[in-house]
């Protein structure tokens, strides 16, 4: 077995030679990362859905303009009819786990109800499905060259623009993604 890091709380950015569509040029906030895998949420692939087509779906009623334009993010192919809030802070949540001191990532419908009541987390990501990877695969395919990985800084996550995240998390490394080639040189 590899040695690793622990990566929770870490993004993982996908390198330019990594053709899986469903993580191609991505970057992953990194919520678990322990002995028997990872799971990650995927937060720089918005879909065209919006937080009002979720509240509409789930009969929660709303007025705020704001809250209803909500992107929803593609969080990975695993359950990717299920919803996923990463926010800030970690509040008090029927299905909640704690990424960090600040962090957490929420399953219940009581998140949604408080977002769309104004009494939510002041910053949140709402994603359908997560990235997850079974005991060993994630560390092996990081020795293999398909992810860069970086703490994780919170304005990217949470500030700056979706299509922005992937270089900016690589930039935070001294990476710039455009001048990598896609042939690998071993010697």
């Amino acid at each position: 077995m590899i040695e690793m890091t622990n990566l929770t709380d870490h993004f993982l950015i996908a390198m330019p030679t990594l053709g899986d569509p469903n993580f191609f040029r991505t970057v992953t906030y990194m919520c678990q990362h322990n002995d028997e895998g990872a799971l990650g949420i995927i937060i720089n692939r918005a879909t065209d859905m919006t937080l009002s087509d979720i509240l509409e779906q789930m009969k929660i009623e709303t007025d705020d303009e704001a809250t209803l334009d909500l992107p929803i993010y593609y969080g990975g192919p695993v359950q990717s009819d299920r919803g996923f809030v990463i926010h800030e802070p970690v509040g008090d949540w029927n299905s909640s786990f704690q990424v960090t001191e600040s962090v957490a990532l929420t399953t219940s419908r009581d998140i949604l109800e408080a977002i769309a009541a104004g009494e939510g987390p002041k910053k949140v990501l709402i994603a359908l499905g997560y990235a997850g990877w079974g005991e060993g695969q994630l560390e092996q395919e990081i020795v293999e060259n398909a992810w860069l990985n970086v703490p994780a800084k919170m304005e990217i996550l949470f500030d700056i623009p979706p299509s922005q995240r992937w270089r900016s998390a690589a930039s935070e490394v001294g990476v710039d993604l455009d001048l990598l080639s896609s042939q690998a040189g071993h010697g």
